[in-house]
Order: structure tokens, then sequence, then C-alpha cells
């Protein structure tokens, strides 16, 4: 039986939620941009930030990217339907928004403003409640999440994928990393981008072209897992061919062969290959993710949380995916807080199967933006047990102009 006094000395705790007695409102909104001549290693943030702060001194941040002037105008737009709302109803702000902005292309620059801002709000939510995302979405399933490390003309330690694949490889296993997704239909001796546009592919092409694969498994034989980004460049014919030719190589996933404008196609080649086929980040919305579940056009489910939809969104879509036994590989080469909002989220699946980091990123470039990146160890990473999305930014990236954050809007005092 619950003993009666200890249950009265809980009940402050119980009552504690900030939004208990009376609901948050949206007094301001920010938007934060990055300096656009900052450099770190050859690299440049491209994310944008959305802040929203409520009348209780709480704040939430949201990302999406790349960062436009046309995502700026689109937050305008938004602003007088967030001010004066309670951060807390996420799911009926999001159909709300989601419907202003029916009229523009699903994925474009008003979906991804909303996506920040659904980020935003479960980091306010989380800070009210004083519990990480992760809880408030039904807590762990996952412990630590397994990690692949994606290349994509990146470099580590100045070294890139096609010149030194062993020496890469042999990097990441040393810190416990064993899956590594390459492009070398993309930056290789077959550039998709400029030979046949993505419309042919020769024999001896194909066979260049998994030089960087077999190095790989010549040095290092099954240790190292192998993804592939084909980058949506090919047509049907050539996607055939290419993973009919990787077949013998064991072949972690082949990512995002075609444009996912034909999920068709897509079942034909799934139905074709034995590699599993994974799509996509291109897609938004749990509406054309349910197309492509019902046409078993994919393997792997992947998608960007700060393109799909956020928080709210992701989580519908694997769970989705969960139904047609379909695994989760969350795509995350964009900011930190999708780092942050991808780990969260994906702590929570029961259909996790790997996920996407850039070692210079989450090494290098974040650091400067955020205190407590969170960094994997032994190939694994997991979520912060801060509140909210547990960020704690670098306030000297703001006082220096690295950072720069404007009022979009703000209720009158």
């Amino acid at each position: 039986m619950l003993n009666r006094r200890l249950f009265l000395r809980a009940l402050p705790a119980l009552a504690s939620p900030l939004w208990a007695a009376t609901p948050l409102k949206i007094t301001k909104i920010e938007f934060i941009r990055f300096r656009n001549t900052l450099r770190i290693k050859d690299v440049s943030p491209n994310w944008f930030w959305v802040r929203l702060h409520t009348d209780a001194g709480i704040t939430g941040i949201g990302e999406s990217y790349p960062g436009t002037e046309g995502h700026l105008g689109a937050l305008k737009d938004l602003a007088p339907y967030l001010l004066g709302k309670d951060p807390s109803k996420i799911e009926r702000l999001w159909q709300d928004l989601f419907y202003r902005i029916a009229y523009q292309p699903w994925g474009g620059a008003e979906f991804r403003v909303l996506t920040a801002i659904n980020i935003a709000l479960w980091d306010i939510l989380g800070k009210a409640a004083n519990l990480p995302v992760y809880k408030l979405l039904g807590g762990k399933s996952q412990e630590k999440l397994m990690v692949y490390n994606t290349m994509n003309g990146w470099t580590i330690e100045g070294m890139r994928e096609h010149d030194h694949p062993e020496k890469i490889t042999e990097f990441l296993l040393q810190r416990g990393i064993k899956a590594i997704k390459l492009y070398p239909y993309d930056r290789g001796p077959v550039n998709a981008f400029g030979r046949h546009g993505g419309t042919f592919i020769t024999q001896a092409e194909l066979k260049q072209s998994l030089e960087p694969i077999q190095r790989i498994r010549k040095a290092h034989g099954d240790n190292m897992e192998i993804a592939l980004d084909l980058s949506s460049k090919w047509n049907l014919p050539c996607s055939m061919q290419i993973a009919k030719s990787l077949e013998p190589y064991g072949i972690l996933y082949l990512e995002d062969p075609m444009l996912p404008d034909n999920l068709q196609a897509y079942a034909s080649l799934a139905r074709e290959t034995s590699i599993p086929v994974c799509i996509s980040e291109r897609l938004a919305t749990r509406f054309r993710y349910r197309e492509m579940f019902e046409a078993r056009a994919v393997d792997v489910l992947m998608y960007d949380l700060t393109w799909c939809g956020g928080i709210s969104e992701a989580k519908k879509i694997s769970d989705m995916a969960d139904t047609y036994k379909i695994p989760t590989s969350p795509h995350t080469g964009g900011g930190p807080l999708l780092w942050f909002s991808s780990i969260h989220t994906a702590s929570t699946l029961t259909n996790f199967y790997i996920m996407e980091s850039v070692y210079h990123l989450y090494h290098d470039l974040f650091p400067h933006f955020i205190e407590n990146v969170p960094q994997p160890e032994g190939g694994f990473v997991t979520a912060p047990e801060g509140p909210g999305l547990g960020v704690v930014l670098r306030e000297a990236a703001f006082r220096n102009g690295d950072a720069i954050a404007e009022t979009v809007a703000a209720a009158s005092a």
C-alpha cells in the first residue's frame, strides 16, 4: 500500500511542470544565422536556427538547413500564428502551420521552418517538464545508438575517401566505429554529375568504382560495414547495374540511387537486388513515406529530422515503418541541433538500425557553437540527459558575431 505521508510529500513534485497551473505563451521569435565567412577546416555552417521565447522565461531552439533568406521570410509569415500560443500544444500547432503552408511545395522553405519550430517546441516542453526529449517520446528503446561515419567530400585528418580509404577505415576502427558511407559514384572515377548525367555507366566505370570498396575489404576484411550513397543521380537501368556489381561485397545498404519521384521504379530495384535499398532524406511528411511503404520500395528507412517535419513527424514515420518491419537509419549531415534531435528521437525507436555521423562536424564544427556536443564512444552515441534537447549554447559565438540572432516578431508589452 502506498504510504500516505510519502504520497503527500510527492505532490509538489507531481505538480511541478511549469505549464500545469498557467499555460505558457510564446512571446518572441528569433531567427539565428551564422557568419558566412566563418571557415573551420574548410567547412562553414550552413544551417539556421529558430528560437522561441515564452512568458515564463523558457526558450526552445530548433534547426533546419541550408540557411537562406527564404527561410527568414517564411518565418515572418508564420510568426503571427505562433505568438501568444501555448507551446505545449505541439500537435495542434504542427497541423495549423501545415495547413497554412499547404499551397507551397512540401519540403521547401516554409516546411523546413515548420520543422525547426516543431523541434523548438519539443525543447520548450522538455525544459518545462524538466525532462529530456527522449523521455517525453516514451523513453529509451535503445540505451546507445550505433553510428556510421559518412564522408561526402569531408576529410578526416586531411584524408579523403578516394585517396586513403584504408587509412580512414583504420582511423574509424580505432575509435570503435565499424561502419562507413562512401560516395564512389559521385566523387571517384565515375562522376554522375559530369560524364553521362547519370543516364549511362560503362563496364569499365562500374569496375573502377569498386576500387575503394575492394581496398577496404582487402585491408580490413569484414570488420567495416560499407554503405554507399548514390545521391539520386541515376536512372533505373544504371541503378540495377551498380547494385548487381556490388552484391559480392556485402554492402550495408544502397542509399538514394534515384530521385524518389517514381516509387514504382524503386520497387523494381528492391525486387532485383539483394542489397538493402535505403531512401530518403529527400522526402517530407508521413503522407509521402506512406506511399513508399505501400509500394514496397524500401528496405531501410531514412529521413532527415530537420527536413521531414520535425521530431513529431519523424517519430510517426518510424512507427509507421515498424508496421512493415522496416528499420530506421536517420540522416544527420546538417547542423548540431539535427544531431541532438536525431539522437533523442532514435533512442526511442524500437526499429532503430544505424545512424549517420560526421567526424568533422561533431569533432570540429559543432563545438564552436555548442558546449556539450555528444561524441561517439566505442562506435555508439547516447542521448543527453539535460532537460529538453539538452543543448548548452556557447554564448561567445553570439558575442563575437559568429552567430547572429534577429527578432522576427514579439508580443506587444
